[in-house]
């Protein structure tokens, strides 16, 4: 099982109850202590479109590839716009 907090965005992961794997791509905390972890699967869906994401409760989640995807440092004195994203 996994300890809490020990899952990251960017974290490859799979979850342990349904196989489901996928970049973590959201975390929430919710009020009683519970994070759950947003995974999108790579690929796309039998209609070419992007498969969707699917939330779990962290302590099923294991992470398999730490820090699989991490975005370009964004700059501190940005005012909005599009965010530079790559693969690590």
């Amino acid at each position: 099982m996994a300890k809490p907090n020990t899952v990251h965005l960017g974290d490859f992961a799979r979850d342990r109850l349904t196989g489901f794997e996928g970049v973590v791509v959201g975390v929430t905390q919710w009020l009683n202590a519970c994070r759950h972890i947003g995974i999108k699967p790579e690929g796309l869906d039998k209609d070419g479109k992007p498969r969707e994401t699917q939330w779990f409760d962290e302590p099923q989640v294991e992470v398999k590839a730490p820090e699989y995807f991490r975005p370009d440092p964004v700059d501190p004195d940005a005012t909005g716009g599009p965010v530079p994203c790559g693969l690590a």
